[in-house]
C-alpha cells in the first residue's frame, strides 16, 4: 500500500529539514522563487475563477493545484520550513544550528516575495493592458482584498490585530497540515489527494497565508488599492509571518513530532488473571 505510517513519515519531516538547512544559498532562492511565483499564480487563477462565476467555493475548490504543483517539483514555501527545519534543530541533528535555520528562513522569505512579486506585476499588467487602461473586474477584486486585509483590521484596533493573527495560527496550521499529508503517501495521487483537502480549507475560510499575501497586496497596490506599503506590512505581514510560525510549528510540527517520533514510553502490559473456581470448604 502507498500509505507511510505517522512514525515514518515523522522522521520524513525532520530529515527534510536538516536537507533544507545545508541546502547551497543559490537552490534555496531558485526553488522558493519559483514556490512563490506558482502559489501567486493560483491565488490569482482562484480570484479569477470566483470573480467569473460568482462563487468563492469554486475558486477555494481549485486553489490547492499551485500547492499541489510546487510541492511535487520540490519547491520551498516559508510556511513549510517554519515547520520542518525546526525539528531538525530540536532532534539535535548534527550541525543543525540556530543560525542554520535562521539563514534558510531568510533565504525562503526572500525567495517566496520575489516569485510573489514578479506575479504581481504580471497579472497587474494583465488586468489593466500594459497600465493602459483601469484594471478590471479581477483588479479590482484584488485591490479590495487588499484594502480589507489592511484597513479592516487596523479598523478594530489590537482586536483587529488579534484577529489577523489568529487567522495566520489557522492557515499554517491548515497548510502545513498539507506538507505533512504529502508524506503520507508515496504515490502521487495519493499526495495530491491527502494535500488536497487542508489547503481548500484554509483558502475558502479566508486564512492569511504569508506568500499569497505576498502576491495580493503589491498587486492590489499597483492597481491602486486603497492603502500604502507600511499598511500592508503592519496591518498584514508581519503579524501573518508570526502567526504562521506559531500555527505551523506548535499545532503540526511539534505535535506530530512529540507523539509520533518521541513517544512516550509505553503503559506496561500484565497477563491476565486466570479465572478458578473458589473452593468452599466442607461443612
Amino acid at each position: 500500500m502507498s500509505y507511510v505510517n505517522p512514525r515514518d513519515f515523522a522522521k520524513k519531516m525532520i530529515d527534510a529539514g536538516e536537507a533544507k538547512v545545508f541546502m547551497s544559498t543559490r537552490d534555496t532562492l531558485i526553488r522558493a522563487f519559483m514556490a512563490g511565483a506558482i502559489l501567486a499564480l493560483a491565488a490569482a487563477f482562484a480570484v479569477t475563477v470566483s470573480v467569473n462565476t460568482g462563487n468563492p467555493l469554486i475558486g477555494a475548490l481549485l486553489f490547492p493545484v499551485g500547492f499541489c504543483m510546487l510541492y511535487l517539483l520540490g519547491f520551498d514555501l516559508l510556511t513549510g520550513v517554519f515547520t520542518l527545519v525546526p525539528l531538525a534543530l530540536l532532534d539535535r541533528r548534527p550541525g543543525v544550528t540556530m543560525r542554520g535555520m535562521l539563514r534558510n528562513w531568510g533565504l525562503v522569505f526572500c525567495g517566496n516575495f520575489a516569485g510573489a512579486f514578479t506575479v504581481a506585476v504580471f497579472m497587474a499588467i494583465i488586468v489593466t493592458f500594459g497600465f493602459s487602461e483601469a484594471p478590471n473586474a479581477v483588479g479590482e477584486q484584488i485591490g479590495h482584498i487588499g484594502e480589507g486585509r489592511t484597513l479592516g483590521y487596523a479598523a478594530h484596533g489590537a482586536a483587529g490585530m488579534l484577529t489577523l493573527f489568529v487567522r495566520a495560527v489557522m492557515c499554517n496550521w491548515m497548510v502545513s497540515t498539507g506538507v505533512v499529508a504529502a508524506m503520507m503517501s508515496t504515490s502521487v495521487s495519493g499526495k495530491i489527494m491527502a494535500m488536497w483537502m487542508p489547503i481548500l480549507v484554509f483558502f475558502y475560510m479566508g486564512f492569511e497565508h504569508s506568500i499569497v499575501n505576498m502576491f495580493l497586496f503589491p498587486a492590489g497596490l499597483l492597481l491602486g488599492g486603497n492603502f500604502t506599503i507600511t499598511d500592508y506590512m503592519v496591518w498584514n505581514e508581519i503579524p501573518t509571518v508570526l502567526g504562521n510560525l506559531v500555527g505551523g510549528l506548535t499545532f503540526v510540527g511539534a505535535v506530530i513530532y512529540t507523539t509520533h517520533y518521541k513517544t512516550s514510553p509505553q503503559i506496561e502490559r500484565f497477563p491476565a488473571v486466570e479465572d478458578k473456581p473458589i473452593a468452599i470448604p466442607a461443612e
